[in-house]
């Protein structure tokens, strides 16, 4: 249907007509401060996966008596 740079200026435009003009930058603003919390909540549980190999590779294994 669109291509390249037609298809972003069509969503613009259904964007702005929806929302309007005052709506859009906060919206943005709530947009891009709620991918900051997801990539932050990612990195930190990466750390806590890695903290907790790591734990798990450093524990000496003790033998059980069979009895």
């Amino acid at each position: 249907m669109f291509t390249g740079h037609w298809e972003i200026f069509a969503i613009a435009l259904v964007a702005l007509l929806l929302f309007g003009g005052k709506k859009l930058p906060e919206l943005a603003r709530g947009l891009g401060r709620s991918i900051t919390n997801f990539k932050s909540g990612l990195h930190e549980e990466q750390s806590d996966e890695t903290e907790t190999t790591a734990k798990q590779d450093n524990e000496v294994p003790q033998k059980k008596e069979v009895s």
